[in-house]
């Protein structure tokens, strides 16, 4: 009788979900496009990923390379060079969030209090313009303004009289990249939490300031709880790209003065794949390992966010 009570309810589930479909199909026929596009383009590819566990073989292509289980991994996990550009990674990209992702919540709120419009909008279209360039631009200028001949170097070597070596230099070379990704992102990551101020019922800040609350008050105890619930989304996707995040801007800027720091994880994919005699079933198994430790991440995240009192994005 369970059997049976259990094909009923299953059958009825079924029932249920395709009427709902039928029911919204105008819904769903517009969602098509987006599901198609994803398919092919998001998770056709995927197949791929069987080289990770394939020797693969130019002359016979991914479907008729042969297997050969967790071998590449086993190669992996030797290879000193491997675990030193995971935990570079990791020093790199959880210093980026410590410095650089507090910065576009700053940004916002300071922009909230500007009472000018015009003033307000000059300002945030100056600061979102960097995000528009590409670090092959944005290091060109680096490079120009902070190399020995530099004006940046022309300034500082007439008041100590000697040159900083910024981009060749290992203890500079990593506060050089939180700089330059707050100057390039922050302007651009602030209108999503401007967005998020711009929802705040404005009967809030009425009755604060008829209690007489300051400024820095209604900060603190208004616009930031207010904006938390966007925060905690938008640390869970930063914590979930914390071992891929960098690479555009690393492989611009780095130089071989640097690259004992400067070899995280995706410029290893990179040096092993491209610098070297290839072999893409070691690079895709690598390639692996990191989408599953950004997984992890993300979880880990979701999770700290729920035990914290929010909502997480997994359910």
């Amino acid at each position: 009788m369970k059997e049976i009570d259990k094909k009923i309810y299953k059958n009825s589930n079924i029932h249920n979900t395709l009427h709902d479909i039928w029911k919204n199909r105008m819904i769903y026929t517009l969602l098509l496009p987006g599901i198609i596009w994803y398919a092919i383009f998001a998770y056709g590819p995927m197949v791929g990923l069987t080289l990770a566990f394939k020797t693969y073989k130019a002359s016979l292509g991914i479907w008729k390379s042969p297997w050969c289980g967790f071998e590449n991994y086993v190669y992996v996990f030797r290879d000193p060079a491997f675990i030193d550009s995971v935990w570079k990674t990791l020093k790199i990209n959880l210093g980026r969030i410590l410095f650089t992702f507090p910065a576009p919540i700053i940004l916002a709120l300071l922009l909230n209090e500007i009472r000018s419009p015009a003033y307000k909008k000059t300002v945030q279209t100056i600061v979102t313009f960097p995000n528009f360039l590409s670090w092959v631009v944005v290091s060109s200028i680096m490079i120009s303004f902070l190399s020995i001949n530099g004006p940046i170097n022309g300034v500082i070597s007439k008041f100590l009289g000697k040159h900083i070596n910024f981009l060749g230099n290992e203890r500079t070379f990593i506060p050089m990249l939180y700089i330059t990704e707050i100057w390039k992102s922050t302007g651009w990551f602030a209108i999503i939490y401007l967005s998020a101020i711009s929802g705040i019922d404005q009967a809030q800040y009425e009755a604060a300031e008829i209690d007489g609350a300051s400024r820095m008050q209604n900060i603190f105890y208004i616009t930031l709880p207010n904006i938390m619930p966007t925060i905690i989304v938008m640390f869970i996707l930063t914590m979930g790209n914390v071992m891929s995040a960098g690479f555009d801007q690393i492989f611009n800027i780095s130089n071989a003065a640097v690259r004992d720091i400067s070899e995280t994880l995706d410029m290893y994919i990179y040096r092993v794949t491209f610098q070297s005699a290839p072999d893409f079933s070691f690079s895709t198994a690598v390639s692996l390992f990191r989408a599953v430790l950004n997984m992890l991440m993300l979880l880990i995240a979701d999770r700290g966010a729920k035990l914290m009192g929010g909502d997480g994005l997994i359910g």
